[in-house]
């Protein structure tokens, strides 16, 4: 990604994605050893098609996601201690491991 951006704070990752007209989404899936593993996702809605070409009729695949309110999915995000990279392009983004460079917690709150 070029021009990236970490958010950390819920306030700022709730804003980025509802300002792109995405929703949250956790799929519960078993890992190899049969432990159930919550794996965060944004689904983003559909732009509108260009002049003149044809809508998009196939039925969405279904991954398995499950919309979840803001609270539980920003639970999660805390739990695994993931931020949200944000690149230039929208929706651009990526999960990464999450480093509490400016001394606050995830809800804003300053730690000191």
């Amino acid at each position: 990604m070029t021009d990236t951006r970490t958010l950390i704070h819920h306030r700022d990752i709730q804003n980025w994605v509802t300002a792109r007209h995405g929703m949250p989404a956790i799929a519960r899936t078993p890992d190899d050893s049969g432990t159930i593993r919550a794996r965060l996702a944004l689904r983003f809605g559909r732009r509108p098609a260009a002049e003149g070409a044809m809508p998009n009729v196939a039925p969405p695949i279904d991954d398995g996601m499950s919309p979840v309110s803001w609270k539980a999915w920003l639970a999660e995000l805390d739990r695994q201690r993931l931020a949200l990279k944000v690149g230039g392009q929208d929706p651009d983004f990526e999960f990464v491991e999450r480093d509490d460079l400016d001394g606050s917690d995830p809800a804003g709150k300053r730690l000191h």
